[in-house]
């Protein structure tokens, strides 16, 4: 009994270091903060010869939205012919 007692013991003892050392890590990595660069600025920068391609966003949206009341139609669907069979069912057995 013991021995499972210092096995614990030592689980939680490793348990705690270890959540200890990742609020350390992230803590030195929420420290520094480094400006980007002129590259990293140029780079992050709209490019007026990229707006063409982000037309497309408003259509996935929409496909996206489209999508999921479809999903939501073919859900309840099944969940109507699901009853409709059990209905049927408990009216065969009632008769």
């Amino acid at each position: 009994m013991a021995f499972l007692l210092n096995k614990t013991t030592i689980a939680s003892h490793f348990r705690s270091h270890s959540q200890k050392g990742e609020d350390l890590l992230s803590l030195s990595r929420r420290q520094y903060h480094i400006e980007p660069g002129p590259r990293e600025k140029a780079l992050l920068a709209e490019d007026a010869a990229l707006k063409p391609f982000k037309s497309y966003k408003q259509s996935v949206k929409k496909l996206k939205k489209i999508g999921d009341i479809l999903t939501i139609v073919v859900v309840a669907g099944c969940c109507y012919e699901i009853y409709v069979k059990a209905a049927m069912r408990e009216a065969a057995r009632k008769q």
